[in-house]
């Protein structure tokens, strides 16, 4: 991995850090790839169950990189073909993390703009310092957030994404937690035992349960009432059939400690 991004396992906890605070962490091309890269490696790596996105410096990511962005424009014979495959890969990312069969948190200790935002929002549990803040201006430049959008819309209403959106006016922390976007806010020296708290209870869980919950969770969302409950209904079925569940079970009514192997 190169300096700009750090990967390392901790027990069964994954540890993804952006570590280019000089430049706020942006998602440039080389760090886009990067991140792809240890996600996929975390996707397919069977002793861990838990992903942690953190980031050093006061920023946790600041989006694209514009200068990046904006040398493509000048210099590109084909502007809009880069354009199109960049937005591409970051929804690649994006999705990638939603498709991980484990527990993605981030880990957020400063300012979160645009593709730094979007990030948040994709991951499955967000926890914020309480001097984070959270906001989609790319108006303010003249640059609509509309993929950003997509994964902000599906974690808070939509007149307050919308609003933000078009203001480019950010959350605070607790703005975030009240709208849904970060689950805890903690002060800044309590931040990463937080996190490790939550990540610990999870290491914790059955892995296949918590594999199949998560895309069951993710797949129900996207379903009219009468199909969720169809779909879940034989995702409850099929778990119970596995023999860790029969022994949770047991354990609960024996009032034992279970006795997994995982």
């Amino acid at each position: 991995m190169s300096d700009i991004l750090l990967h390392e396992v901790k027990g069964k906890s994954e540890i993804i850090t952006f570590n280019n605070p000089n430049k706020l962490n942006v998602l440039s091309d080389e760090m886009l790839e990067l991140l792809l890269n240890a996600l996929e490696k975390s996707s397919s790596n069977p002793k861990t169950k838990v992903v942690i996105i953190k980031s050093t410096g006061k920023a946790f990511c600041a989006g694209h990189d514009l200068k990046e962005m904006q040398n493509a424009r000048i210099n590109s014979d084909d502007g809009i073909g880069y354009f199109k495959d960049l937005f591409k890969r970051c929804s690649k990312v994006m999705l990638k993390i939603k498709n991980l069969p484990k527990p993605v948190i981030a880990e957020v200790q400063g300012i979160a703009t645009a593709a730094g935002c979007q990030l948040v929002a994709t991951c499955d549990i967000a926890i914020a310092s309480k001097n984070a803040s959270f906001g989609v201006n790319g108006v303010n430049i003249g640059l609509f957030c509309s993929t950003p959008m997509v994964a902000l819309s599906r974690n808070i209403g939509r007149k307050k994404t919308f609003e933000m959106l078009v203001t480019g006016d950010f959350l605070t922390a607790n703005d975030a937690k009240e709208a849904g976007l970060v689950n805890h806010v903690t002060e800044e020296n309590e931040l990463s035992k937080k996190t490790n708290e939550i990540a610990q209870k999870i290491t914790e869980k059955f892995k296949r349960v918590v594999k199949i919950g998560k895309e069951a969770f993710y797949n129900q969302a996207e379903m009219n009432l009468e199909k969720a409950y169809e779909y879940t209904s034989n995702v409850m079925a099929e778990n119970m059939i596995y023999e860790e569940t029969k022994e949770g079970i047991s354990a609960f009514i024996e009032k034992r400690d279970h006795k997994w192997t995982e």
